[in-house]
């Protein structure tokens, strides 16, 4: 069933987050790494429009022009220094 619904799927050696056609994403593995995305969930329940991944971290881009990062913040993860930037 979870199959049907997945729009697109990224990675990285750790952790996998899986965009959902409904927009939701979800994520699983090495929380360092991305797997634990519980920091940013609510951002990531709906309205999410792509998904991409580094080695340590995830970025998606919402409907809404919005950037959302999570995973290893020196590598990506931690957007919070130009997050003024990335709000929609």
């Amino acid at each position: 069933r979870f199959a049907a619904e997945v729009a697109f799927v990224t990675g990285n050696s750790r952790a996998v987050a899986v965009l959902k056609d409904s927009g939701e994403v979800v994520t699983w593995g090495d929380a360092e790494r991305g797997g634990d995305s519980s920091a940013v969930a609510d951002r990531l329940a709906a309205g999410v429009s792509s998904i991409t991944g580094s080695a340590l971290a995830f970025a998606v881009l919402k409907d809404a022009g919005e950037v959302v990062t999570w995973g290893a913040g020196r590598s990506g993860g931690d957007s919070s220094v130009v997050a003024d930037c990335l709000d929609a």
